[in-house]
């Protein structure tokens, strides 16, 4: 467990550590013009909405990718957008998909600062969720529509004039995290700073866009019988759809459609884990051609059982008993029913995300990789950060018998097979708490904190790295408290922040993944020399004392025996 932080470390937690930012209202000061350059996209003539004088870039706000997911078209794959042409689009209003949090972030908030500063046993009398919320549903941001299949393209002048001139421009692509259940294109950070270190050392300069995706029961329902009327897994389909419209469309702006990277962090990276597997790898290569997953994470859920139960108590909540009746209620009916449902998911968790649905999904990602099931043409750059599990993990976990209760919570399928939960409680995860087992832990939340660290987040990153043969780069972030999200404003960068410690590791990070876009590796002049993973899986240890070389510490038996999923 990681020691104790400085009073301004602690400070500084709040819930960015889900990877998301104070909303952005846009990226630089706005500079509306009828003379900003319009794209002509063959549905729809689309107009930069901004141009950013300071960083020489242009932002094309809030282009429809997708027809609405109303109606019909509700907890279904998402459509084509119709054509209409008779009118300029200028990207306004801003919109976001429906959003909703768990009601058990709002403790995570008030312990893990008490916790990381010392104190390891809590009241539970001291964490009243009810006089936190106020007794009513959270004000909603007024950009919140159903109807919110857009993304932002934001790309430097030079590399917009020269479209159609000669080779394209490489790209970045942002899936941005939330626990599948909130977050947007826009709120996870301002580019700017990205573009500004991608045009550094004689950088070419990237691209970048950022996509909405439908999130909570819009985007994740999931099982047999809603699969039976509808799509499992929408707000997968989503963002294939919205990297399809990239290979389509990024050349009109100077990109080249077979120069993409996408990344993204926590469900962001479990989403990428996602595309990499889709269909088992049957149907040729995913639409981007590298990837950066930032602490990959996803609930294994793979149990129809519970697949149902959440369409189940999603329909009751609506007052409804059909899908089908569903798709006709009022958009707020809706909005409410799957803000209660989440707010109420189990400490940790969020209640829904992407399932095993036979079909997007064949399996879970790792199983896929393990079996060979996903393309294999790409190139990976991917990160964890030293304590992914303490965000999602209860103080109230204090004894052996709670730590059990907790592993069949995050894996229901275990109920059943107490032998294997005896093997994680007493082999994978003991109750040795003198430091020797994983992350170190010394205490019960320490143990938790490793056991969900491990199951949804890190372990995922070592699978990658072996399923592309040790051929990748990899970075483990412990910059204190090296929390789940703590990474994301060193992504982000773009300078003096509260939550930036240290600026050597967030330039450097800036460096690596923009260089990685543009050459297919992280390694340029001017940041200390990142290594591949290789046999002796090695990781870039991005600390607040330097930046050095050190083994994956996810690369470990527990790891390789939770990817054989034997709890299924």
């Amino acid at each position: 467990m990681l020691s104790p932080t400085s009073a301004a470390a602690v400070a500084a937690f709040g819930l960015t550590l889900l990877g998301r930012c104070a909303a952005q209202a846009g990226y630089g000061s706005q500079n509306s013009s009828t003379s900003l350059p319009i794209v002509d996209l063959g549905y729809e003539l689309h107009q930069a909405s901004l141009y950013n004088s300071t960083g020489g870039f242009y932002n094309f706000s809030n282009i429809r990718y997708a027809a609405p997911p109303t109606g019909e078209n509700r907890f279904r794959a998402p459509q084509l957008p119709a054509t209409n042409r008779s009118v300029v689009q200028t990207g306004l209003p801003a919109r976001i998909c429906p959003q909703a949090d768990p009601a058990w972030l709002l403790i995570a908030e008030t312990y893990i600062p008490e916790y990381l500063a010392g104190q390891t046993v809590f009241n539970a009398s001291s964490f009243n969720l009810s006089s936190s919320s106020g007794g009513g549903l959270p004000v909603q941001d007024p950009r919140t529509t159903e109807d919110c299949l857009f993304l932002d393209v934001v790309v430097p002048e030079a590399i917009f004039n020269n479209a159609g001139k000669g080779y394209g421009a490489p790209v970045l692509v942002w899936i941005y995290g939330g626990g599948y259940t909130a977050g947007s294109k826009s709120d996870s950070g301002n580019p700017a700073g990205l573009l500004t270190r991608s045009e550094s050392n004689g950088g070419e300069g990237v691209i970048y866009v950022s996509m909405n995706y439908r999130l909570g029961a819009f985007g994740w329902l999931s099982g047999p019988t809603l699969q039976a009327h509808g799509d499992a897994n929408a707000g997968l389909l989503d963002q294939r759809l919205a990297l399809e419209w990239v290979q389509a469309h990024i050349a009109s702006f100077g990109g080249d459609p077979n120069r993409v990277t996408v990344f993204g962090e926590s469900a962001g990276g479990g989403s990428i884990m996602h595309q990499i597997t889709a269909y088992g790898g049957n149907k040729g290569p995913v639409p981007f051609q590298q990837a950066v997953p930032q602490s990959p994470g996803f609930a294994p859920l793979v149990s129809n059982q519970q697949q149902e139960q959440a369409l189940t108590t999603f329909l009751a909540l609506a007052n409804v008993s059909t899908i089908e009746q569903a798709r006709q209620l009022p958009f707020e009916t809706l909005l409410v029913a799957n803000i209660i449902q989440v707010g109420g998911s189990q400490y940790g968790g969020f209640t829904y995300g992407p399932s095993v649905d036979g079909n997007f999904v064949p399996a879970l990602p790792g199983e896929l990789l393990l079996h060979g099931q996903y393309d294999k043409t790409l190139k990976i750059m991917v990160g964890h950060n030293a304590d992914e599990g303490l965000l999602f993990t209860s103080p109230f976990i204090q004894n052996n018998s709670a730590f059990a209760a907790q592993v069949v919570a995050e894996l229901p399928t275990l109920a059943a097979y107490p032998k294997t939960v005896e093997y994680i409680t007493n082999v994978l995860y003991p109750p040795t708490f003198d430091g020797s087992q994983a992350m170190g832990y010394t205490n019960q939340i320490g143990r938790t904190a490793a056991l969900v660290s491990e199951l949804i987040f890190t372990c995922n990153t070592f699978y990658l790295d072996k399923a592309y043969g040790n051929k990748t780069y990899s970075y483990f972030f412990t910059v204190p408290p090296a929390l789940h999200g703590n990474d994301i404003p060193y992504t982000y960068y773009n300078g003096a922040s509260a939550s930036v410690a240290s600026v050597q590791v967030a330039i450097a990070m800036q460096e690596y993944i923009t260089h990685f876009a543009e050459t297919g590796s992280p390694n340029e002049a001017g940041v200390p020399y990142f290594v591949m993973y290789g046999q002796n899986a090695t990781v870039q240890d991005l600390n607040i004392t330097g930046i050095s070389e050190i083994m994956d510490p996810t690369a470990n038996a527990r790891c390789d025996w939770w990817q054989k999923a034997l709890y299924v």
